[in-house]
């Protein structure tokens, strides 16, 4: 409580997102944010965002909130699906906070439990600034992983395509094969591997 009998904790709402979701290969990464100070100008959903400005934005939401960022690998997408991965991401950002959240709001239509009260929000990346923030920071942390990722699977492109469904890595399957850093679950993969 403060001195107006304010309960500070109720001010400690998350906002949460994801990115690479619909991704072939790679992670799913998660990002959660509690907003402490100001909301940088220019925070919304990051898919209509550049990459140039979602990177700049990091550090700014950085400096003016608590940030945590969880990932769940291919193999925990291949044992729990995408839907369990993403919310063990999400359980894992929100763990990764320096302070526990009074509420958490998700991005969509489910959420998982994060042991605090949650509320879905479709369209929250564009609605909520925590979960447009989160989305920023997520997307960014897995671009950063899928770019250093590319020097280890030459070939596939991931720096440009980042694992998505695109021509480019389409035809890299096609010539190269699957890598380890494919979801073997993903329709385009499973085709490939005769599933």
């Amino acid at each position: 409580m403060n001195g107006r009998g304010v309960d500070l904790s109720l001010l400690r709402v998350a906002g949460v997102d994801e990115a690479g979701r619909g991704a072939w290969c790679g992670p799913v990464v998660a990002g959660a944010v509690v907003f402490w100070g100001g909301v940088p100008e220019g925070v919304g959903d990051s898919k209509a965002l550049s990459a140039a400005r979602r990177e700049t934005l990091v550090p700014l939401i950085r400096a003016v909130a608590h940030v945590g960022v969880g990932v769940a690998l291919v193999e925990e997408i291949e044992a729990l699906n995408i839907q369990g991965a993403t919310f063990l991401a999400m359980r894992r950002a929100v763990a990764a906070l320096p302070v526990r959240p009074a509420l958490v709001r998700v991005d969509g239509n489910r959420a998982p439990d994060f042991g605090v009260p949650a509320e879905t929000m479709v369209g929250g990346d564009a609605r909520c600034p925590a979960i447009g923030a989160a989305s920023i920071v997520a997307k960014v942390a897995r671009d950063a992983m899928m770019r250093a990722l590319d020097a280890d699977f030459p070939g596939y492109g991931f720096a440009r395509h980042k694992g998505y469904g695109t021509a480019e890595h389409a035809a890299a399957l096609a010539r190269l094969g699957v890598c380890t850093l494919h979801r073997r679950g993903f329709a385009p993969v499973a085709k490939l591997l005769g599933g």
